[in-house]
């Protein structure tokens, strides 16, 4: 999944060692480590790696993922999402692909397909409530 620096344009591999707190937005163009910890939002323009024991406290948006670590935000990944054994996911996940090794946890929505599949589901949902809200009002007897 991860590629050497030679098979892609834009930045390099950022590395946020253990021990590292990074608050704030965060956005590279190249490949990301996470085995510290982050707050806000991360942005991985390629591949984004979050080691056992690091934690991300933001909402994340990435072209691939391996996560061994901790996610609480939403997380959308273009293609594909892999969630090891000791991945805890606590958030939505928007992917194309997603593998879940036995172990991991996610706790919430998961939409798989690309983004237009989403788009399409998201409208049909909104549309099936609106029918059924519809449907639930009473007309009510006015008296005179």
């Amino acid at each position: 999944m991860f590629k050497k620096d030679d098979d892609y344009q834009g930045g390099g591999e950022t590395i946020i060692a253990r021990g590292v707190k990074l608050e704030g937005d965060f956005k590279s163009e190249g490949n990301v480590v996470v085995e510290g910890e982050v707050n806000g939002t991360l942005t991985a323009g390629n591949d984004l790696r979050v080691s056992e024991g690091a934690a991300i406290n933001a909402n994340v948006k990435t072209e691939n993922a391996v996560v061994a670590g901790e996610i609480n935000g939403n997380v959308k990944v273009k293609d594909k999402l892999e969630l090891l054994a000791t991945a805890k996911v606590n958030g939505d996940v928007n992917t194309k692909v997603l593998s879940i090794t036995p172990g991991a946890i996610v706790n919430g929505k998961i939409a798989m397909g690309g983004e237009e599949k989403v788009a399409e589901a998201a409208q049909k949902t909104t549309k099936r409530e609106t029918k059924k809200s519809a449907k639930a009002i009473e007309p009510e007897e006015i008296e005179l």
